[in-house]
C-alpha cells in the first residue's frame, strides 16, 4: 500500500527541515573568512614586531599590504601558508619593500616576539629580492588587539586545546588600510593573482574572489600533510538538494493529479 501523497511531502519536509537545521548548526560553529571588502581597519590597533618594536598596524601601512594571519606553532596549514606566499613574493616581478609590505600577524596571544623572529628566520630567506628585513614583519599581540583585528577582517578561528582551527587565506590593504581582496590558498598562491591584488590595492580598487569554494570543498589534514576532499560538506549539502528536489517533485506531482482528476458522470 502506498503511503499517501501528503504523507510522502510531510516526511520530506521533515527530512529536509531537519537536515538544514543541522547543516546550518554545523555552519554557525564553522570557520572562516567573511569578507568586509571596502571596510577600514581600525587606527589603534597595536602589535609588537620580532625585535620588540610596537607598531601601530594603521599607521604602518603606508604601502598596498598583505596581512598573512597564522600562529607560529601551528601543526597543519600556516606553514604551507607561509611557504605558498614566499613561493609568490619570490616569483613575482614586483619587490617587497618598494611594491608593497607584508604583516604575518600570529592570532595566539601566547605567542612572542623570540618565536616570531625565528619563523622570519626561516621564511624570509625563501624571498631573494627586495626588502624583507625592514618590509616583512613577523607580529604578536595581546588578546585585545588579536580580537579586534579578527573581528574587523572578519577571519573566525577556534581554540581547541592548544591548538586552533582556522581558514587558510592572506589579505589585502590598501595604503589607507581599507580591504581590497582575500586570496584563498594553502601551499599556492598564483603570482600573478598576488601582483593583480597588489596593484589593484594601490589603486584603491577591491574585488571579490571567486575561488571560494576550493575552501568549503577541501579541508586541511595535518597528519597527511595535505589537502582532503571533505566528505561531511559535500554529502550534506547533496543530500539537502536531493531532499528538497524530492519535497517539490512531489508537491508538483499531487498538483497534476488533483488538476487531472477525472470526472465520472452519474448514470441512473
Amino acid at each position: 500500500m502506498k503511503l499517501p501523497v501528503f504523507k510522502l511531502v510531510t516526511a520530506s519536509l521533515l527530512i529536509a527541515i531537519s537536515l538544514f537545521l543541522s547543516i546550518s548548526a554545523f555552519a554557525d560553529d564553522e570557520l572562516g573568512v567573511y569578507e568586509h571588502l571596502d571596510e577600514y581597519i581600525s587606527d589603534d590597533l597595536i602589535f609588537t614586531d620580532e625585535l620588540y618594536n610596537e607598531i601601530n598596524l594603521k599607521e604602518a601601512i603606508d604601502r598596498p599590504t598583505i596581512i598573512n594571519l597564522v600562529y607560529y606553532e601551528c601543526p597543519g596549514i600556516c606553514s604551507p601558508l607561509m611557504n605558498g606566499l614566499a613561493e609568490a613574493m619570490e616569483k613575482t616581478d614586483i619587490e617587497v619593500g618598494k611594491d608593497y609590505r607584508v604583516f604575518t600577524i600570529s592570532f595566539s596571544p601566547t605567542e612572542g616576539p623570540p618565536l616570531a623572529k625565528k619563523k622570519k628566520h626561516t621564511y624570509q630567506k625563501l624571498v631573494t629580492h627586495g626588502d624583507t628585513d625592514n618590509y616583512w614583519k613577523f607580529l604578536t599581540g595581546d588578546s585585545t588587539n588579536i580580537n579586534r583585528l579578527l573581528n574587523e577582517v572578519v577571519f573566525k578561528v577556534k581554540k581547541e586545546g592548544k591548538e586552533y582551527i582556522h581558514p587558510g587565506t592572506i589579505i589585502v590593504l590598501s595604503p589607507d588600510g581599507k580591504i581590497t581582496r582575500y586570496l584563498y590558498g594553502s601551499t599556492y598562491f598564483l603570482p600573478f593573482d598576488l601582483k593583480m591584488a597588489i596593484v589593484e590595492a594601490a589603486q584603491g580598487k577591491s574585488g571579490p574572489t571567486i575561488n571560494k569554494v576550493l575552501n568549503y570543498c577541501f579541508s586541511y589534514d595535518p597528519e597527511g600533510k595535505k589537502y582532503v576532499f571533505n566528505i561531511t560538506k559535500i554529502s550534506g549539502s547533496i543530500i539537502l538538494i536531493f531532499a528538497l528536489i524530492l519535497l517539490f517533485s512531489l508537491l508538483y506531482k499531487g498538483n497534476r493529479n488533483k488538476t487531472h482528476k477525472p470526472k465520472f458522470e452519474n448514470k441512473e
